[in-house]
């Protein structure tokens, strides 16, 4: 056994809870290293009696994968594509497998597999092979079951067989003579669904989505394949070793039509006619998950963009050609079908509007709205959220509209209501009723609105299991909806397979109620206890609004999470840390609660980022948790030395820098690097940022001449006359980091700024009624050190100085602009919790980075522009900060270098760099953060041409890029005071 073992009561309780409402403690967690370790797993346990739990994402919603078993977590390293055969069109997968990964890795081939869930940013193979996922081009492409060719599978008694695609007559035939061998359980499956023809042909509704309990009416189906049946049996029958998947060839071409709708209804009955015109995909959303998305700094562009404000539901309707065909409409240009769509929708009455997207990056971001759709409801405020009860329910199509009148009568009835979303073209909408899961009434409620919909469903000729699988939420109404015959006809299939009953149990057959709450994530006896923070507010309510969807599980190169993409452990995941908060805080990892050592190693590797405070649907800011249960551990046992000392840097600066030349020597001597690490725990491998012997002083920001004196002789020219200071002042807020390390940055700034009409005033020098103040201040701090530190008192004190000096400054006028992402953001966002008030929120709303500030004044960029003569050749590449990302606005750097420098330039898709602020710079965090850099920003960073420019604006992001490349990266305004400026 080469993959780790794990018993402790935090891992266990990190896999006690999927994306359902289901919490159940594992027995232990295994994460194998190879496929010789799941057999090694599965001889132990037939050994000890013990259960087997195959786990994937953990992103089920039917409680698939918490049982109390041994949990076998394939997605860490069993995640291999083994083999692809074009011609054939076939691939071979490890069940741990991403499904966006498999189609990055596919894309050379131009093949693709295009069974697309949701969460396919997260999404294993094996679990989308044991829930029988589906998606939303399924009425194009099936679902899994009509995807998966071949499963190789260990059986609970230790046999490896391959179950597929077998010879006519021939069922069983070659795995072997044994009695009970392999060959026995496919004779015996076989002969149980030939006995139970009859019944399965009455029982089992004729809609295109169906995937409650076994397959067995897959076997009876022409040229059915033994690996149909394996498909949607949530891990109860055998643990999927390998897989082998159909492919498809990518489309060439798509395009998406966005029809608006005056209502639900009126969405829903137009759908027959739709499908008529053979799209790929027709997806739904209804009015509740598009007002959510409208307030989504990540979706707000993109829906107002492309839907119709006075639409009330909105379909998605899509159509490909190229490779993947199309059906007999398929060979026309896409463009006519749009025109096609758009007939039969407006034709169809008034308020009925079609938007023609043809663009892949809008379709894409189109898309990125309906994949995250769950979440986006999920992140509705208050004590009642969307709940996982009757979501997947399929109807005929031409019964869609009764059905969805039917169900909201049924949520009316018990005082409740529902958002609708999903796959349209195939009858399987997903609607949640908003409940309290620690409301006893609202389990009464669940439990009522799951039998009263499901008799709608049957009345209707629908399945109530039409996509995410049975599980504990749905096992239970097998017997119910489908009849004694086949609930036993599953049963004995399970005896087939599984006669201990070792693999998954409780799922599928012998089911505990749904409504259990001893099963519950909120049990009877759940509650918060002892110590928790008080700052952030609503810490209790964000730690619980995490639904465990597993979105910060994503590998794809964007914001979120990069601890958990350097170590892909589930610890290190947006949601891993919400678990145990949650478990720490309400008493279920032992009397310690957060104070204990499972909440420490939880927030180690996270370096603040704050991208799950975009990312996350949910909006869990997890770098606010983490400085809010910072502070609690430091008020009972205090930070360490090398805490205070990294915190205090603003306090110490001002000091410090008087003796720049000796603290440098540090740099330059292994003997005080060495020092240093044994000391503090400073890195010995980690250049700490230089001192500038020359910081910048806010007396270098005086009225001319002062301010021109100080510029010429940094190296600026500023006599041609871009732009005379018009009277438009502007606090030019200099941070602790550039003003005494990188003051260039500063004075950059400066030269822009004056450049463009603009006066650059100090905090400490500047007045609104045009006095100076006759002494001068300590340089204002915005707290940032002392916020990721947890020393949030010492970061109230520094913003109510720094926020009570900025206030009447910017009542009179004049906004704020800083050049440190990191620092000036905190103004926009942490200040509004430590510092509450009027006066804050006048500084946040008036408070603008370097190239925002510029980017929402073309003008100015317009007129500087048409008086320089710069390089219309260069190409910068970008590195966003990951503050000015989860802020939304993550282009301006862009915008302005393409506007007043005419650069092209190439956006790094990085998250964080991997520095933040300390982080980078402790001994035991030194490697994981150069593996943070290593996800995307080294490599692009190293292949960038010599002659281009890397743009890094923040000051822990250009020191990671030099450690990490040797490249030196720039600050936008350096790179904007050259053009200005003639430096």
């Amino acid at each position: 056994m080469q993959g780790d073992v794990r018993f402790d009561a935090a891992t266990r309780g990190l896999y006690a809870t999927d994306a359902s409402i289901y919490q159940i403690e594992p027995l232990g967690v295994v994460l194998p290293r190879s496929l010789d370790d799941v057999e090694a797993v599965m001889g132990v346990a037939r050994e000890e009696g013990a259960p087997v739990l195959p786990r994937g994402a953990g992103t089920s919603q039917c409680g698939q994968t918490v049982g109390r078993a041994v949990v076998v977590d394939t997605s860490r390293r069993l995640n291999r594509l083994l083999e692809v055969d074009r011609e054939a069109g076939t691939a071979w997968v490890e069940p741990g497998l991403v499904l966006d990964e498999l189609n990055r890795r596919l894309a050379p081939s131009g093949l693709c597999f295009p069974v697309d869930v949701a969460t396919a940013s997260r999404a294993t193979l094996g679990g989308m092979v044991g829930n029988n996922s589906g998606g939303a081009r399924s009425i194009r492409y099936g679902i899994m079951a009509d995807n998966v060719l071949a499963v190789e599978a260990v059986l609970p008694d230790g046999r490896v067989a391959v179950f597929g695609p077998e010879p006519e007559g021939a069922a069983g035939e070659g795995l072997g003579p044994e009695p009970g061998g392999v060959a026995d359980v496919i004779r015996i499956v076989r002969r149980i669904a030939a006995r139970e023809a009859d019944e399965l042909d009455r029982r089992v509704p004729k809609v295109l989505r169906h995937v409650a309990g076994y397959n067995l009416h897959r076997l009876l189906w022409p040229g059915a394949s033994m690996a149909e049946l394996l498909v949607g049996s949530e891990g109860t029958l055998a643990f999927f070793r390998r897989i082998q998947l159909r492919l498809w060839p990518v489309p060439s071409r798509r395009v998406l039509g966005v029809c608006g709708f005056p209502s639900l209804a009126d969405a829903l009955g137009a759908v027959p006619q739709l499908a008529m015109l053979e799209p790929h995909a027709v997806e739904l959303l209804d009015d509740a998950p598009l007002q959510l998305a409208r307030e989504n700094a990540s979706f707000r562009d993109t829906v107002e963009a492309v839907v119709d404000p006075a639409a009330r539901s909105v379909l998605l309707v899509e159509f490909a050609d190229g490779g993947a065909g199309g059906g007999s409409r398929g060979a026309g240009p896409l463009s006519r079908r749009l025109s096609e769509l758009d007939d039969l929708v407006r034709g169809m009455g008034p308020g009925r509007s079609v938007a023609a997207v043809e663009d892949p990056v809008q379709q894409t971001a189109v898309w990125s709205v309906r994949r995250a759709a769950l979440n986006i409801v999920m992140s509705r405020k208050g004590a009642r959220k969307p709940v996982s009860v009757v979501e997947d329910c399929a109807v005929p199509l031409d019964r869609l509209a009764e059905y969805a009148a039917a169900v909201e009568a049924v949520f009316a009835r018990h005082g409740t209501r529902g958002t609708w979303y999903a796959h349209a073209s195939v009858g399987c909408l997903h609607v949640r009723p908003s409940l309290d899961m620690k409301d006893p009434a609202d389990v009464a409620t669940f439990r009522a609105v799951a039998e009263e919909v499901h008799d709608v469903v049957a009345g209707l000729g629908g399945s109530h299991s039409g996509e995410h699988g049975d599980g504990i939420l749905r096992s239970e109404f097998i017997e119910p909806v489908l009849g004694a015959r086949l609930a036993q006809a599953f049963r004995e299939v399970k005896r087939a397979f599984d006669p201990d009953g070792m693999m998954n149990p409780g799922k599928i057959v012998d089911p505990p109620r749904m409504d259990d709450r001893r099963l519950f994530r909120y049990a009877p006896d759940y509650g918060p206890s002892g110590r928790l923070p008080t700052v952030p507010p609503r810490f209790v309510e964000t730690v619980e609004s995490c639904n465990n969807n597993g979105a910060c599980r994503k590998l794809d190169p964007g914001v979120m999470c990069p601890s958990y993409r350097a170590t892909r452990e589930e610890v290190d995941t947006t949601r891993g840390r919400a678990n145990v908060l949650r478990l720490a805080m309400t008493g279920q990892l032992g009397a310690d609660g957060l104070f204990g050592e499972p909440v420490a190693r939880a927030l180690d590797l996270c370096v603040g980022c704050k991208a799950c405070k975009r990312e996350c649907p949910a909006s869990v800011d997890m770098a606010r948790l983490k400085a809010g249960v910072l502070h609690l551990r430091h008020q009972r046992r205090g930070p360490g030395l090398r805490t205070r000392l990294f915190a205090g840097l603003p306090r110490l600066a001002p000091v410090a820098s008087k003796a720049a030349w000796a603290l440098n020597t540090r740099n330059r001597s292994r003997v005080l690097a060495w020092a240093g690490e044994r000391l503090l725990g400073v890195s010995a491998t980690r250049a700490l940022p230089e001192w500038s012997r020359q910081s910048f002083r806010d007396a270098e920001l005086l009225p001319s001449p002062s301010l021109t004196d100080s510029l010429t002789n940094s190296g600026y020219n500023l006599s041609n006359g871009i732009g005379a200071t018009r009277g438009r002042p502007v606090v030019l807020f200099a941070d602790t980091f550039n003003r005494y390390f990188e003051p260039h940055v500063l004075r950059a700034a400066a030269v822009v700024l004056r450049a463009l009409g603009i006066e650059p005033t100090a905090p400490a020098t500047a007045s609104p009624n045009g006095t100076v103040p006759s002494s001068a201040l300590r340089p204002l701090c915005c707290g940032r050190t002392y916020i990721s530190a947890g020393m949030l008192d010492h970061a109230r004190t520094e913003l109510r100085r720094t926020v009570g000096r900025l206030a009447p400054l910017v009542a009179a006028g004049m906004p704020v602009v800083g050049v440190e992402p990191s620092c000036l953001l905190t103004l926009r966002d942490e200040a509004m919790d430590l510092v509450p008030g009027d006066d804050a929120r006048r500084v946040a709303a008036r408070s603008f980075l370097l190239d925002e500030y510029l980017a929402a004044r073309p003008e100015l960029l317009a007129e500087a522009d048409a008086a320089t003569s710069a390089s219309r050749d260069r190409t910068a590449v970008v590195h966003g900060h990951c503050h000015q990302k989860a802020d939304g606005d993550d282009g301006a750097t862009e915008t302005v270098l393409s506007a007043l420098d005419g650069m092209e330039t190439v956006s790094v898709p990085s998250s964080c760099c991997g520095m933040a602020g300390s982080f980078g710079y402790e001994a035991e965090h030194a490697e994981v953060s150069r593996t943070m850099g290593e996800l995307a920003l080294f490599p692009a960073v190293r292949a960038t041409p010599a002659g281009a420019t890397v743009v890094a604006n923040g000051f822990s992001c250009r020191a990671q890029i030099l450690d990490g490349t040797g490249r030196r990266a720039r600050h936008v305004a350096e790179v904007l005071a050259e053009v200005v400026g003639g430096s």
